[in-house]
């Protein structure tokens, strides 16, 4: 079996469960997700299945979620799992939230929370926080290309915004920081991944409905139809040249090219003054 599928992660599953659970029923080790989700959190995750594991690296990994900001009060963890530690009674009006928005869009400097798994000196993060030692978080540069308010709660005093941001963004940060600048605290309330790439929130399958080896193949998507690089179709000839490694003469322009071959994906490479030499084989 090869190709991705685009599962929808519920709450309560660690994205290692969702790939756990499709091992069991495909029989396929070679399964990796492209994405971490927090158990708390849910929606799309792709799934790398077989051979398109190797693939991860060439897909687009932008994301957009839906998050639920509870203003009045922050966690250690950023998010609705941690414990409460400091609180505000201040009441937010949209307009004020609106105002400071602009200031988390563009390419900004994040702190990452400390329970995260960044890795500092071979250790992750919230080892260093479970185990109550401290250590220097260093921010990450990250970009947040747009960020607005879908809903106010002005009673609850929540939010629900839209967020289109880079791979690597911590949208609990998101959540912590406005609530600081803000004056009110704040942490993640609720989470909701709706695009990683072009792996759409509208086209994703439930895990509960991928129950059987059938219902997995039925829903694979080939490789190449989420790959945005330009495509070549290899004659006879060139499959024979290609299968062995061995680099092949195109008409297409320098960059990345993908190789197809009676509709299949064979290989991934790159062409330089139209030389094409394999980076990966999937024969």
């Amino acid at each position: 079996m090869f190709g991705f599928l685009n599962v929808y992660k519920p709450k309560g599953k660690t994205s290692h469960d969702v790939v756990a659970i499709l091992r069991r029923i495909t029989k396929i080790k070679q399964i990796g997700h492209t994405g971490t989700l927090d158990p708390f959190a849910e929606g799309v995750l792709p799934i790398c299945i077989g051979k398109t594991t190797r693939l991860i690296e060439y897909l687009e990994d932008d994301k957009a979620y839906i998050g639920t900001v509870q203003f009045g009060c922050s966690t250690t963890t950023y998010d609705i799992e941690g414990e409460r530690v400091n609180f505000s009674s201040k009441k937010l009006i949209r307009e004020e939230l609106e105002k400071v928005l602009e200031n988390f869009c563009g390419e900004i400097e994040q702190l990452p929370p400390i329970y995260s798994a960044i890795k500092v000196k071979g250790k992750k993060l919230y080892e260093y926080a479970r185990e109550g030692q401290e250590v220097k978080i260093e921010p990450r540069r990250v970009n947040i290309y747009r960020l607005e308010v879908l809903n106010f709660d002005e009673e609850k005093q929540t939010a629900e915004l839209y967020i289109e941001c880079s791979k690597g963004t911590y949208i609990r940060s998101i959540a912590n920081d406005l609530g600081e600048v803000l004056g009110v605290y704040g942490h993640l309330s609720k989470l909701i991944r709706v695009k990683a790439g072009k792996f759409l929130v509208e086209n994703a399958i439930k895990l509960e409905d991928l129950d059987s080896l059938e219902k997995v193949k039925s829903n694979i998507i080939k490789p190449e139809t989420y790959l945005n690089y330009p495509k070549y179709n290899l004659n006879n000839y060139e499959y024979e040249k290609i299968s062995h490694g061995n680099s092949i003469k195109i008409e297409k322009s320098d960059g990345i090219v993908i190789a197809l071959y009676d509709n299949e994906i064979v290989a991934i490479g790159d062409v330089s003054e139209t030389i094409f030499k394999c980076r990966k084989v999937f024969i």
